[in-house]
């Protein structure tokens, strides 16, 4: 008979026996317990609430990584892209930190060129695999070439009353509002460094920062004119007044040409507003006088940074001739 372990011949294995049961322990009683209030649905695992709240949290961290990215970029080594980019600052004067040139890239004429500007500015050339400048340069358009470009040291704006004093000649300042192109920031300071000016003011916000390609279109004078950053650019002209300044501001509209301007004996800050927006509203009344470039009637206005060269150049000639 199954199961009977007391007949001839059986053989009961040792832990095959079922031992006693003792009734349910208490499960049943334990699953009639309430269990809390039902959690919100935007904590329900695969409910549409739930989805809405982690694509926006998701969201959130894209925009964080973002602004991390912005922000280092702003304040950390900047890298130059591309073999024409790269030749260009190098012939620049750009103090660069470091070359990258990828395994396997095919040497041409601006390697080559790029290769011996670094060798004879004693600029590290670094091999690294492609992998890993496609990873540093995150959008992989880099030609098998990078210049790591170190962050622009800032002057403050009391350096440059500072070096106008020092001068035998009157001070002479250009200011920047609403230029936020790099290209006429840097082509102010070139234009500035040609024709005696002691320094470039620019606003910390909404306004173009010295970035390589400032660099490379300044054509390396920003390694010889220091550029300054306002916090508050309406507060700074009225620092530079306070300290003797004559403030000109540059609008197609000027109530005096500048054919009938003059500044020859005082210090001067000169005021160059955006091609489109002009000059902002405090600055413009903070001005002492606007002042506008003759033009032919079949032109609208000039680019900023063109205006600045022009007004710079008259304002050089006629302190060359007192």
């Amino acid at each position: 008979m199954a199961g009977n372990s007391s007949r001839r011949g059986a053989v009961r294995k040792p832990g095959t026996k079922k031992g006693p049961v003792v009734g349910s322990g208490g499960q049943r009683r334990r699953g009639l317990e309430p269990r809390g209030s039902t959690p919100p649905a935007e904590m329900r695992y695969g409910h549409a609430a739930s989805k809405r709240a982690a694509a926006k949290a998701k969201e959130k961290q894209a925009r964080a990584a973002l602004e991390a990215s912005r922000k280092r970029s702003a304040e950390g080594p900047e890298l130059v892209l591309g073999r024409n980019a790269v030749v260009e600052c190098l012939r620049a004067g750009v103090p660069a930190t470091a070359l990258f040139i990828a395994v396997g890239t095919e040497a041409d004429e601006r390697l080559s060129e790029a290769v011996h500007y670094a060798g004879n500015e004693g600029i590290s050339i670094l091999e690294v695999p492609r992998t890993d400048l496609d990873k540093m340069t995150t959008n992989g358009m880099h030609q098998g070439v990078a210049l790591q470009v170190p962050p622009y040291k800032y002057a403050h704006p009391d350096d440059l009353i500072r070096l106008g004093r020092e001068s035998k000649a009157p001070g002479l300042v250009v200011a920047l509002d609403n230029i936020t192109d790099p290209r006429n920031l840097g082509a102010v300071v070139r234009s500035a460094a040609a024709f005696g000016g002691n320094g470039v003011v620019i606003p910390e916000r909404r306004s173009a920062s010295v970035t390589a390609v400032a660099w490379r279109t300044s054509a390396g004078a920003a390694a010889r004119l220091p550029v300054a950053r306002a916090t508050n650019l309406t507060r700074t002209l009225k620092h530079f007044q306070e300290n003797g300044y004559f403030v000109a501001g540059l609008d197609t509209e000027g109530a005096v040409s500048l054919d009938e301007f003059t500044s020859t004996d005082v210090p001067l800050l000169i005021v160059v507003g955006s091609e489109g927006k002009g000059l902002s509203r405090l600055v413009r009344e903070t001005c002492d006088v606007i002042v506008s470039v003759p033009m032919a009637k079949t032109v609208e206005s000039l680019n900023a940074s063109v205006a600045a060269g022009v007004v710079l150049a008259e304002i050089a000639r006629q302190r060359r001739q007192r």
